[in-house]
């Protein structure tokens, strides 16, 4: 009787632990990840605009590469607007070389697109070299 008791608990206490480190995952390093899409905005655009639904299953969460023009920066909330439709921020502060009307190329978390402002947004943003 003892035995199984003692079985139990390691059990419970294996399923404890499994649980919490599936839930708690470590932080994700975007910067050393490897892209799993080079986009352009237009083709962003071309997906959203045809099927949304499958365009957030695509993108939703990964990383990405994209290359377009700078077309205001915003340091108050660390971020630039890339093509007039891509809002980026950086995961440190701003890159002091970013200048507006210069192509930039960012690697990114992609988080959606927002309707309101018909704007995609691209979060813990590096600068490609």
């Amino acid at each position: 009787m003892r035995k199984k008791i003692l079985i139990t608990i390691f059990l419970f206490i294996i399923i404890g632990i499994s649980a919490y480190l599936y839930i708690y995952k470590g932080h994700r390093n975007i910067e050393s990840e490897t892209a799993d899409y080079v986009v352009t905005v237009s083709e962003l655009e071309r997906e959203f605009t045809s099927n949304d639904s499958l365009a957030y299953i695509k993108y939703q969460d990964k990383t990405i590469e994209l290359s377009a023009r700078v077309t205001s920066i915003d340091k108050a909330s660390n971020g630039i607007v890339m093509s007039e439709k891509v809002f980026v921020t950086f995961k440190n502060r701003l890159p002091q070389n970013i200048i507006s009307g210069k192509t930039l190329k960012i690697k990114g978390r992609f988080l959606g697109y927002d309707e309101l402002l018909q704007e995609f947004k691209i979060d813990q943003s590096s600068v490609v070299h």
